[in-house]
């Protein structure tokens, strides 16, 4: 793996007590362009193929996941801040719940990896994303892909109960 591409540990447990505060809204995120619709549906693909190749179910695309997905892929280019952590202070729950989404249960994060294949493959050659994505009882998921000004892409990839 090239030294530029990085991946991030994701948390496995979303604890209760996430679950009990106001949280800000997502970060603010464009209409994906033709180019990220096309790059966020292949993980998705991509990511069920490798779901049910192990026995999960191919996890359904939610709309609420998937505003909160984006609107942190987006955060995370126009600042070039890589983290879990977002704008405010946010984790994922706290930005899947200010998208509408009641359960969220990890989330994965990526970026500089130039396909939907690539960004895959790194994620489930890491035990802790490789353990999000094979999660069988996540059920739903949202993907966000942004490029920033110099045309290298951030990912998340937020799954739910």
């Amino acid at each position: 793996m090239r030294s530029s591409r990085l991946l991030a540990l994701a948390a496995l447990v979303v604890p209760t007590a996430l679950g009990v505060a106001t949280f800000a809204s997502p970060a603010s995120a464009a209409p994906a362009k033709a180019s990220e619709q096309s790059l966020q549906a292949d993980i998705v693909r991509l990511t069920n193929a490798q779901r049910t190749a192990k026995g999960c179910a191919a996890a359904t695309v939610d709309a609420q996941l998937t505003t909160a997905a984006r609107g942190h892929s987006t955060w995370m280019a126009q600042t070039g801040t890589f983290s879990h952590t977002g704008r405010d202070g946010t984790n994922f729950v706290a930005r899947a719940k200010a998208a509408g989404y009641a359960r969220p249960s990890s989330e994965n994060i990526a970026w500089g990896y130039r396909s939907a294949a690539e960004v895959v493959d790194g994620w489930m050659k890491s035990p802790g994303h490789r353990a999000n994505i094979l999660n069988c009882k996540s059920k739903t998921v949202g993907v966000g892909a942004a490029y920033n000004a110099k045309g290298n892409a951030y990912y998340t990839q937020v799954f739910g109960f």
